[in-house]
């Protein structure tokens, strides 16, 4: 019944599943009687099947009633495991984030190449969730990857590895400058595998990714696991981007010992993310998209008329970008709920600040910029949330953000009223000044925005 009702996405009631013709063989002795199924929805996506079963000798049989609450029951459902699934989604991207960061500090700090690759490794099997890792280094003068490091492993087997360009699992990977997977190690018969040592290991896949930079081989990448593994497309892709920032960390090590490496184009990547996860949040909330670009460029201008620093406003955009981040841990039935909010929904709303910090304090890099993001909702008397601080307790940049974020949501069109003119929303800022927002900050805003009052 399951695979019809996921197939159709159609409800399916059955009054007597035991004598039921599409009946599964997997279920015979099992007195199932009257059975309901419906498919759990969320936007037209298939997220399951929701089903209800009578057993034994009962004699109820399921109506129209009952399939229009089990679907309400789905509906619900399907909406809280999808915003689960999103949240988790984020939380694996930031800590994959994170993972390049620190391994992007430790190639910049350090011209140690052995440190790096002990960092990169731990990376590799925190972040990957493999068993074991080895980095095998090229040797361009006598055409060999030997090996350099290692993680995970309960034997010596691989430590005295001196293998010939071409030859073995990673001289194909490096040969061919393509990764090579082989899903049951079991099942090969090759010198390597049949080594005593190595057999003690019990592995079962492999994955040779090939180090290359600026166009040379560095080495090879290898990853096992104990246990059958079928790899996603973005474990791969993260894969390879860890074997690319190995090879990376390999090339200066070995080529520019001494010398501090520019992080601007993994800073460059950071932020490109963090503009991704900003849309994909005005994506979700239909009625607030382009808000977020919107108002990181407004705060950035008048952060820099307040006399903020280049250095500074970096958090001010990043902060602003991610404003709005702990609305992934709100659920669609109230994030998206057309009519007012209720106590109780409010309530709930008021935790997303609470949210965004629990969600990004973990993450280095990302700590200057969680003034904004946590505290953007605070106001100047003292009466806003989610910790009620009150005028300079609140960081500057949440307050200059504050006036941004209210002008343009004044000045924006929503579903439940017009956008205000300028002037109306102005006179708001005005109203608001010393109550909701930083008297200083408005009257900076007012100097550089409202154009029409300066003339």
């Amino acid at each position: 019944m399951a695979g019809r009702v996921a197939q159709s996405r159609q409800p399916l009631r059955v009054a007597d599943y035991s004598a039921w013709e599409g009946r599964s063989s997997k279920y015979a002795g099992i007195p199932y009687r009257a059975v309901i199924e419906v498919p759990m929805l969320y936007r037209g996506e298939l997220v399951g099947v929701l089903t209800a079963d009578e057993i034994g000798d009962s004699k109820r049989k399921f109506s129209e009633a009952d399939e229009h609450l089990l679907s309400l029951f789905a509906s619900q459902a399907a909406g809280v495991i999808h915003s689960a699934r999103l949240r988790e989604e984020t939380v694996r991207r930031l800590n994959q984030l994170e993972s390049l960061r620190i391994i992007d500090e430790t190639i910049s700090g350090s011209p140690d190449v052995s440190l790096i690759l002990n960092v990169i490794l731990d990376q590799i099997l925190l972040q990957l969730g493999t068993d074991a890792a080895v980095i095998l280094l090229f040797n361009p003068i006598e055409q060999v990857l030997e090996y350099a490091n290692g993680r995970g492993f309960h034997t010596g087997a691989l430590q005295r590895t001196r293998l010939p360009f071409g030859e073995g699992y990673a001289g194909r990977a490096a040969l061919g400058r393509k990764l090579v997977h082989i899903p049951d190690l079991r099942t090969r018969k090759t010198d390597f595998l049949r080594s005593p040592t190595f057999s003690q290991e019990g592995f079962v896949s492999y994955f040779g990714v090939p180090l290359i930079a600026k166009g040379e081989i560095k080495g090879v990448l290898e990853v096992f696991h104990r246990a059958s593994f079928k790899a996603t497309t973005e474990w791969l892709n993260f894969l390879e981007m860890l074997a690319g920032q190995t090879a990376i960390a390999i090339d200066n090590a070995t080529l520019y010992q001494g010398l501090q490496l520019s992080n601007v184009e993994l800073m460059l990547a950071y932020d490109a993310t963090i503009e991704g996860w900003s849309r994909a949040l005005d994506l979700r909330d239909k009625e607030t998209e382009g808000h977020t670009q919107r108002v990181a460029k407004a705060s950035m201008n008048l952060a820099q008329a307040m006399g903020v620093n280049d250095a500074e406003l970096v958090h001010v955009r990043r902060g602003a970008l991610l404003h709005d981040i702990g609305k992934m841990g709100i659920p669609d039935s109230i994030l998206l709920k057309p009519g007012k909010l209720t106590g109780e929904e409010w309530a709930i709303m008021y935790q997303h600040p609470i949210y965004a910090y629990k969600m990004l304090s973990p993450i280095g890099y990302l700590k200057p910029a969680l003034d904004v993001p946590y505290c953007h909702h605070e106001k100047w008397d003292g009466t806003g949330y989610p910790r009620g601080l009150k005028g300079e307790q609140i960081p500057l940049a949440a307050r200059i953000f504050a006036v941004v974020d209210v002008w343009d949501a004044l000045t924006s069109e929503r579903p439940y009223r017009k956008a205000w003119s300028p002037a109306q929303a102005f006179e708001y800022i005005r109203e608001q000044s010393g109550r909701h927002f930083d008297p200083k900050v408005v009257e900076v805003f007012l100097e550089l925005f409202d154009r029409p009052s300066i003339e």
